[in-house]
């Protein structure tokens, strides 16, 4: 099967390797169709995103990628942002869960974060007023509220998860995250066996950190979706072991969550768990479940018999941390 590896930049050459030696060990009759992105393609292309990448992911339907820098307050628009519209990738999916010999301040922790991915102040529209006023506008249509909702019922009901809470600030934005909260009203009701609940973010926030377990599915617009998922992720031991998904109606994107961390490129200390647990999740989206199970299987293995990466207090390197998870396939 053919499918689109997108190599970013900073740590995304490492962690590309990690992906490409343990998919082999694995034999699953991958064939990588290998793109790059970012920073460093601009130079040679003019642009971060060039459109060779796009046509890959519509040819091949399917695609992992590695994480890409987006500059802070100036700069080409983030090519995540991009790919989600371009791609139409409507559904951000963020499972945390407590990983082996990783400490955390919770155990059992559970939740999966869907977000909405297409519009809300997330989407980027925004002019100058003038020289003093700058202007951001927030979009909540009824079409995307709807399908998103739908998206995290299906997932509840696929997954066997109880309950399904949506997140939003319609106390203040009445009609904005109104509308999706009536949207998610209702969805919910054609999905009785699912609970339904309902919370402010701001409270959301404050229960995630406080007792974390009550949760199960939250469901979220764009904006508030991004923040919240950092916080889960960091309540299973932080962004470096997260994982997460791009999903539309014609492709999928799968990806970690952190960012491209340019600082130790080049070095062989990132961590690839993040990638390689998204990419069992693609494995499992694809139909390849043995594969997914496999490798998530491994890598879980790896982390129990106490062999990390520096950054969870370990002292094994991205190469050799993957030749201990292909040893243990």
């Amino acid at each position: 099967m053919d499918i689109t590896l997108i190599k970013g930049d900073g740590i995304g050459e490492e962690i590309a390797a990690s992906v490409i030696n343990i998919t082999d060990a694995l034999n699953a009759d991958i064939n990588w169709d290998i793109q790059t992105a970012g920073m460093d393609v601009i130079e040679s292309e003019g642009s971060p995103l060039p459109m060779r990448v796009l046509e890959s992911v519509r040819r091949n339907k399917i695609a992992l990628k590695t994480p890409v820098t987006t500059p802070i307050g100036k700069g080409f628009r983030s090519v995540n942002v991009q790919l989600r519209k371009e791609l139409d990738l409507y559904a951000n999916l963020r499972p945390c869960y407590n990983l082996p010999s990783v400490k955390t301040r919770f155990d059992n922790v559970d939740i999966v974060v869907v977000r909405e991915n297409t519009e809300d102040l997330y989407a980027g529209i925004e002019r100058q007023v003038d020289e003093n006023t700058a202007e951001s506008i927030k979009i909540i249509t009824r079409k995307a509220s709807e399908r998103i909702s739908k998206f995290a019922f299906d997932y509840a009901v696929k997954n066997n998860r109880k309950e399904v809470c949506v997140v939003t600030k319609a106390n203040i934005c009445k009609l904005s995250d109104g509308l999706f909260l009536n949207s998610a009203r209702e969805i919910s009701n054609k999905y009785p066996n699912i609970r339904f609940r309902e919370i402010l973010v701001d409270n959301c926030c404050m229960q995630l950190v406080q007792n974390p377990n009550q949760f199960d599915v939250l469901l979220l617009p764009n904006l508030y979706g991004d923040i919240v998922s950092d916080l889960c992720a960091g309540l299973v031991g932080g962004l470096g072991i997260a994982q997460g998904a791009n999903i539309g109606e014609d492709y999928a994107v799968f990806e970690p969550v952190h960012g491209s961390a340019p600082d130790i490129a080049g070095k062989d200390i990132a961590n690839p768990t993040a990638i390689l647990l998204s990419e069992a999740e693609m494995f499992n989206y694809i139909g390849n479940i043995q594969a997914g199970n496999q490798l998530k299987d491994a890598v879980l293995k790896t982390l129990r018999d106490g062999i990390k990466t520096a950054d969870l207090g370990g002292n094994y390197s991205c190469s050799k941390f993957t030749k201990e998870i292909i040893a243990r396939l």
